[in-house]
């Protein structure tokens, strides 16, 4: 019953990645690693597999260097000093929480601790209990304990809930220590999506955020998976909320990339109609999202973010000229949507950028064409 189940699979999963594995018109094959007749990405200096940074969607070799020496030393003081000189309202501070919040639970997640051996993420204990009122170390133990209760328990079980609420009182607390700074509340986001606040709790919340950073990339992301169809809202209000957003984005803000989002939250399981990835719908939030990468600033922390889905969308579409364009900008991190939701972000990222590679060179593309 087993092999039956896995054969079903495969049939599903050929039906979905074969139109993408073969053009028409251009014929695009797929043929053995090596073969004289393999695109190899090698060839436009793209990064191997295995040396991809899925840690986070693109550089920020301040956080890395105090990373690694937090990570060394297990001492909380590099980090308290980073995030201290990192703008309050900043999508690069929010980053760099949820990057040291992340750091701490896989820490635990991996040592857990015992009788003679000290728990993983210690240095963020330690930071808090030395540093009570440090802004910045509040931020990060609540955004832990949001990382915590997604990554250890069930959504709906009293055990995440628990863990929820502990969160819930860490962000009022982090409020209280900056309150100005919009981070608790983005923190909070996740906490309202997993506690399920009524939808007037949560627009009260969501004016918090606006009042303090309107046009907060990461916090409209963070606000999206409420309005979504499968936790508290749903596509039309998911969509709505997306497209209100792009229209009120001031020039050179990435919030017009915010309705291809909305698509990506709301894709089928499984996409059996090949024309899906050429609709109105995802055509329009395509080239809402081109428009963005365009005209925004080239050191927005969130233009990787978006060109890495704009990779996952240019490939399904076969606009391979496009998808290029973007991955020249991004190879070498892949700790973003949508590669994030797989076992093995690297990997994927990797398919997708070989038939990318692929496609490309079908329709008359080499390295010397490409631009950088």
């Amino acid at each position: 019953m087993e092999i039956l189940w896995v054969l079903m699979a495969l049939a599903l999963f050929s039906m979905v990645l074969l139109p993408v594995l073969r053009r028409r018109r251009a014929g695009i094959q797929q043929v053995a690693p090596g073969s004289p007749d393999a695109a190899d990405p090698a060839n436009y200096g793209f990064v191997r597999q295995e040396e991809l940074d899925v840690r986070m969607p693109g550089p920020d070799q301040d956080l890395l260097d105090v990373l690694d020496l937090v990570q060394r030393t297990q001492d909380y003081r590099a980090a308290s000093q980073l995030l201290a000189g990192t703008e309050q309202e900043s999508e690069t501070r929010w980053q760099r929480v949820q990057a040291f919040a992340g750091a701490a639970s896989l820490e635990l997640q991996q040592r857990p601790g015992g009788v003679s051996e000290t728990p993983g993420g210690q240095w963020l204990r330690v930071w808090r209990a030395e540093a009570p009122k440090d802004a910045g170390g509040a931020a990060v133990q609540a955004e832990f304990l949001v990382q915590q209760a997604w990554r250890t328990s069930t959504p709906g079980t009293d055990d995440f809930r628990i863990i929820m609420e502990e969160a819930k009182a860490a962000c009022a607390q982090a409020a209280l220590l900056a309150p100005g700074d919009p981070i608790p509340y983005i923190i909070e986001l996740s906490v309202a999506r997993g506690l399920a606040y009524p939808q007037p709790e949560f627009e009260q919340l969501w004016l918090k955020i606006l009042d303090r950073a309107p046009a907060h990339m990461g916090a409209h992301l963070a606000a999206l998976h409420y309005w979504c169809e499968k936790w508290h809202g749903s596509r039309e209000l998911a969509y709505n909320f997306a497209e209100t957003a792009a229209a009120r984005a001031p020039r050179g803000s990435l919030l017009a990339a915010m309705p291809l989002f909305a698509v990506f939250e709301h894709l089928p399981e499984v996409h059996l109609v090949r024309s899906f990835y050429q609709s109105e719908v995802v055509t329009k939030a395509i080239h809402g999202a081109l428009f963005a990468v365009q005209a925004a600033r080239p050191d927005d922390p969130m233009l990787a973010h978006v060109r890495h889905l704009l990779v996952f969308f240019l490939v399904r579409s076969e606009r391979w000229a496009e998808t290029m364009a973007q991955l020249v900008h991004i190879d070498g991190h892949v700790g973003a949507l949508p590669w994030t939701l797989t076992a093995d972000p690297a990997a994927d990222y990797t398919v997708y950028r070989a038939l990318a590679v692929a496609g490309y060179e079908a329709n008359g593309g080499s390295p010397a064409t490409l631009p950088h």
